[in-house]
């Protein structure tokens, strides 16, 4: 059985990924110039958008993880945020980007950010691939944002539906039981 027959349809192609992709990648070159700034790639759905986008980015960059739970196996944030790995190094007085794949109440990423930032970096931003705007219940500024979406549990490129989807190569939204 293919992944691809569960999709009900493609949401962002793959070419639309990789121009956008390789826009933040000047943009972040342009603003970090003469930086070696630390991408925080949030695990796990952020990976395949980390490793595009550090490619993208001409400067030297320094890579680290971090993991945090709020979703479980369900499709709606929990709202219980909890780390499950923490960074390998100190952040105090490096310039942080933090690189993740989707935003949507963005509670779980004022956490990691107020986490963050209370280890003394030199600055904090945040680029994420995917923003749904509506859905919105913490103030967050968002520096870098790939694509706006609408409210839609979406899967691909790394974002998953019970670790299932990550690989696909473009972002899609799944065929519910009654679409077949």
């Amino acid at each position: 059985m293919s992944l691809r027959e569960d999709i009900a349809r493609v949401v962002i192609g793959e070419r639309d990924l990789g121009q956008r992709i390789r826009e933040l990648g000047q943009q972040i070159a342009a603003d970090y110039a003469g930086e070696s700034p630390v991408l925080i790639g949030v695990l796990k759905g952020a990976v395949l958008f980390l490793v595009d986008l550090m490619r993208e980015i001409d400067l030297p960059v320094e890579l680290d993880f971090i993991a945090i739970s709020s979703y479980g196996g369900a499709t709606q944030s929990s709202g219980v945020v909890r780390i499950t790995k923490d960074l390998d190094s100190s952040v105090e007085g490096r310039h942080l980007i933090v690189v993740e794949d989707i935003v949507d109440t963005g509670l779980t990423l004022r956490y990691l950010v107020e986490n963050l930032a209370s280890r003394h970096p030199a600055s904090l931003r945040v680029c994420a691939l995917l923003n749904k705007r509506k859905v919105r219940k913490a103030d967050l500024r968002l520096d870098y944002v790939g694509f706006e979406i609408p409210d839609e549990f979406v899967v691909g490129y790394g974002l998953d539906y019970a670790e299932q989807y990550r690989n696909l190569p473009f972002i899609g939204v799944l065929r519910r039981e009654t679409d077949s």
